[in-house]
């Protein structure tokens, strides 16, 4: 066995590791009768996210890669996200709190097993682990979808966090990214899912970015200016979809006698003006682009706005260069449960000064998911190829909720242009 192997099984330990600590911290604080309810028809009961990952898990690892015998073949419908919606997951005769603890700590055993004897070569799978990265970067997306599954649950708030560090200086205004060529998406990154492949050439003309996302103060100015009530800043479907849903301001914002007052995971208190507006839909986001005089960046832009180095012509992993996001870099992981107000992370700006393109808020684009030219899908359809089309818009850079392993330059996230259980926002983009 070579060094470089040994290193690679050291790291995925770990990384598994940091992904159940964060599973059994969402799932051991509520009660059991907490972890069976369905907080939201938009989400599942907790106890589904946790028995899923672990069923996952085992179809991947144990029986694909290790080629061993079946845990539980008995569940596997159970717990396929494809054969029943989240709303209807509580009526399903799941595993109970205790049953699937047990389940996923046998999976867990099995699959350390697993790794400390199947070669990290020879078959793409298995390649620079990839099969245990992407096991990694599931859990941790559902560990994500389980903290906002927190955020609408009532009762006791049972998550706490320190704050975010405070700002070195306030970030304000926008950059000029010039016109001419960069490179998208990746062919090398070895836990790179399916639809950020292969690397491909994007000719870009100049355009201009806001070097922050937008504010819970700059978005206050939109609701008192009557934004929610004038249709000439939404889309005809947005539009029809504010008046629908009855919205006048983002999720999880509640008014009093003194103004406006957020709730977050049981607690309630001030707005932060300087904190990126959160837990917006794509068509708020698009309409408070067009009260603004401005638009949503393409999905393209953000990434050159995120990933391109003028000094070099490359694209970086990160805004801040190739190295892993540090504490120092972004506000990810659950470290903090809000976003950070808006300069708070300078070491993490890109090499044109724009921040917080990591962490804080999932960022909102124009864009429709669509595949890159020389897609293929890998290791299933399922994981993207499903999704395209002109039904879900494209996020970009990840959330407080987001973690390190789960997000980079050229992750993708996706969703429909109504939701906001989500942790998203967005900063704007004009022609230049």
């Amino acid at each position: 066995m070579t060094h470089e192997t040994e290193r690679l099984r050291e790291l995925v330990a770990t990384e598994l590791g940091r992904a159940r600590d964060r599973t059994t911290l969402l799932t051991e604080t509520v009660d059991d009768g907490d972890l069976s309810r369905q907080h939201s028809p938009l989400m599942s009961p907790l106890v589904w996210d946790l028995a899923h990952v672990g069923n996952q898990e085992e179809l991947w690892l144990v029986r694909d890669v290790g080629g061993r015998e079946p845990v539980r073949r008995d569940i596997d419908e159970l717990y396929d996200a494809f054969k029943h919606a989240r709303r209807d997951r509580v009526q399903l005769p799941l595993l109970d709190p205790r049953e699937a603890r047990r389940y996923v700590a046998t999976v867990r055993d099995k699959v350390l097993d697993v790794l400390d004897h199947a070669p990290l070569e020879g078959t793409r799978l298995v390649e620079r682990a990839f099969a245990f990265g992407m096991i990694v970067q599931h859990e941790q997306q559902h560990d994500e979808t389980m903290l906002a599954t927190h955020q609408l649950r009532t009762g006791t708030p049972v998550l706490s966090a320190p704050p975010p560090p405070a700002p070195a200086g306030r970030v304000t205004g926008e950059v000029l990214v010039p016109a001419g060529a960069f490179t998208m998406g990746t062919s090398t990154e070895p836990w790179a899912l399916d639809n950020e492949r292969p690397a491909h050439q994007v000719v870009l003309p100049a355009f201009h970015i806001d070097r922050a996302p937008v504010t819970n103060g700059e978005y206050l100015a939109f609701i008192d200016a009557g934004g929610y009530d004038d249709p000439r800043w939404w889309t005809t479907a947005g539009w029809d979809h504010r008046q629908a849903a009855g919205l006048v301001a983002p999720q999880h914002w509640v008014r009093d006698d003194a103004g406006w007052l957020v709730r977050r995971f049981g607690r309630v208190g001030p707005i932060n003006p300087d904190e990126p507006v959160v837990h917006v839909c794509w068509f708020e986001a698009a309409a408070y682009a067009a009260w603004a005089g401005k638009r949503l960046p393409t999905e393209a832009e953000w990434e050159k706005a995120a990933r391109w180095d003028p000094a070099t012509g490359r694209s970086r992993r990160y805004p801040w260069g190739d190295e892993s996001p540090g504490p120092e870099h972004a506000n990810l992981g659950q470290s903090h449960l809000r976003p950070a107000e808006t300069g708070a992370y300078p070491l993490g700006a890109s090499p044109l000064g724009v921040h917080q393109l990591i962490g804080d808020v999932w960022e909102w684009t124009s864009s429709d998911f669509h595949p890159y030219p020389g897609f293929a899908p890998f290791p299933y359809r399922e994981y993207s190829e499903v999704f395209f089309g002109p039904d879900y818009k494209v996020l970009r850079g990840g959330s407080f909720g987001t973690d390190r392993s789960a997000v980079r330059g050229t992750f993708r996230n996706w969703d429909y242009p109504i939701r906001r259980q989500i942790f998203s926002g967005f900063r704007l983009a004009r022609d230049a």
